[in-house]
């Protein structure tokens, strides 16, 4: 359920390789006021159950966000509003006096995450999974790929084992400081909050059988 064509994308892709057909859905759900994502996704999935075209569908709601350290958390569940209304250079604004000629100093005074819910609605019941991508924000707007605040945000690098690494230490798998919106969407999956977050989920509904 979304109307962001890059929501759908990821989806698509990642759902691909396990045999699932995704197709997006639109429905305009009133958003909860809340501080916590996976409150505001659930409420935008029992909002939604309703208008499914087959009751049989399984429904997927994801929600994300972008949490930067320096400003307490902001805009974390704002984060589309923060977009319309600020926008990248916004968050560049708040976050100019923030650097440091030492990568490694400068990469920590500007961390920050994207988060991602998913949650799935399937024969009355909803499973929840989690996902983050840590990394720091960008000095600029770089890119025109992705969407949101993909072309301010530079992923952690990767361990052997695909894991994220402390913000400023180099690993095997780097986007070697560029920004989501200037990568392939073949190489974001391997850092997405949003992959992470279906990842798990698959894993949940393997074990449920």
């Amino acid at each position: 359920m979304t109307s962001n064509p890059g929501k759908v994308a990821e989806a698509r892709e990642h759902f691909s390789h396990f045999g699932i057909t995704v197709e997006q859905f639109e429905f305009e759900a009133i958003e909860p006021q809340s501080g916590d994502i996976e409150i505001v996704a659930l409420s935008k999935i029992e909002q939604a159950i309703p208008h499914l075209p087959n009751p049989e569908d399984q429904l997927l709601v994801e929600d994300a966000g972008l949490f930067v350290d320096a400003l307490d958390g902001f805009p974390g569940v704002y984060s589309s509003y923060a977009l319309e209304t600020i926008g990248h250079h916004g968050i560049i604004k708040l976050m100019g006096h923030l650097q440091s000629e030492d990568p490694v100093m400068d990469g920590k005074l500007r961390s920050a995450e994207f988060r991602a819910v998913a949650a799935l609605y399937q024969n009355g019941q909803t499973i929840v999974a989690e996902g983050v991508c840590p990394g720091r924000i960008a000095h600029q707007n770089e890119g025109e790929d992705g969407f949101g605040f993909d072309p301010i945000f530079i992923p952690a690098d990767l361990d052997e084992d695909g894991n994220a690494l402390p913000v400023g230490e180099i690993g095997p798998t780097s986007t070697h400081g560029a920004t989501f919106g200037q990568i392939s969407l073949d190489q974001k999956q391997l850092y997405s909050h949003r992959r992470r977050a279906l990842s798990s989920l698959i894993s949940k509904l393997d074990r449920l059988g």
